[in-house]
């Protein structure tokens, strides 16, 4: 359990309406969270103190670490004045295997893509997720993002944190992750679906931010098929999407969405099947 707190008061001088004045304001906080395996430090991420196993169990998901949550023994938040390190427990061939990898780094990671040295890794192949049978209704996708928006307790004292959900359509939105990162907010909710017995195919992710390459193959090693956003995709995640066999559905705006790729999973109706 951290003593940092998600969010912190501060003082402000505000301008409205022509009046400026003095107030407060909540605003999210943010602490490097260290990433460490067997006592060595792998990755340092700069994060909202808020659900911190999931955002471990989902890191070592998405980095390729782990393949299942079975792989990790333990984890440990350790935390001083400056930060928390996430010590966490490998069984030995995930540890062997992490060794191995370390061993071919050049040099410390940091933020972003870590553990990452070449640009073959930077774009490294996505799993392939064409054969997920999923089928989404237009209806699924305008109420997964505004159950998603009202499910962000951060942002609705802030306006400063992104989010990320799992949308399954025939349950409704199973968990919602956030984090003033967007890609630790999707990390946290890998972390969060995978502890909870599901699988990413069941539904699709929906986020707060935009789509770049990191989101979708994040999305992908979860298992998911279909990536929705409020805002605009890049073009290498419209091609790493692609090839992937992954549905990016992007720009949602209360009814309007446009859709990047296969769109074929996108139906119109309102009813929309699991197979």
């Amino acid at each position: 359990m951290t003593h940092f707190k998600p969010t912190v008061t501060v003082s402000e001088t505000a301008r409205r309406n022509g009046i400026v004045r003095s107030g407060s304001r909540i605003v999210p906080e943010e602490v490097p969270i260290a990433f460490s395996y067997g006592g060595t430090s792998h990755a340092v991420m700069m994060g909202t103190p808020a659900d911190i196993e999931d955002f471990a169990i989902g890191f070592s998901l998405t980095e390729g670490i782990i393949t299942d949550i079975d792989q990790i023994v333990a984890v440990e938040p350790v935390e001083d004045e400056r930060g928390i390190d996430v010590q966490i427990a490998l069984i030995d061939d995930a540890a062997d295997a992490l060794r191995v990898r370390r061993r071919h780094m050049a040099g410390p990671v940091g933020c972003g893509l870590c553990g990452i040295e070449s640009i073959e890794q930077a774009v490294r192949k996505v799993p392939d997720v064409s054969g997920v049978s999923l089928t989404v209704a237009h209806e699924d996708i305008i109420k997964a993002v505004a159950l998603l928006t009202d499910a962000q307790l951060l942002n609705r004292e802030t306006r400063a944190v992104h989010g990320a959900g799992l949308y399954i359509p025939s349950k409704g939105l199973l968990a919602v992750r956030e984090d003033v990162g967007r890609h630790n907010a999707l990390d946290k909710l890998c972390g969060a679906v995978i502890r909870s017995g599901h699988k990413g195919g069941e539904g699709f992710v929906a986020v707060t931010s935009r789509l770049s390459v990191e989101m979708v193959q994040k999305a992908a090693i979860l298992g998911s098929s279909v990536l929705v956003a409020i805002s605009a995709p890049t073009a290498l995640a419209i091609r790493t999407a692609e090839e992937a066999g992954m549905t990016l559905v992007a720009l949602v705006r209360g009814d309007d969405f446009e859709i990047f790729t296969h769109p074929q999973r996108i139906i119109p109706g309102s009813i929309a099947d699991v197979a």
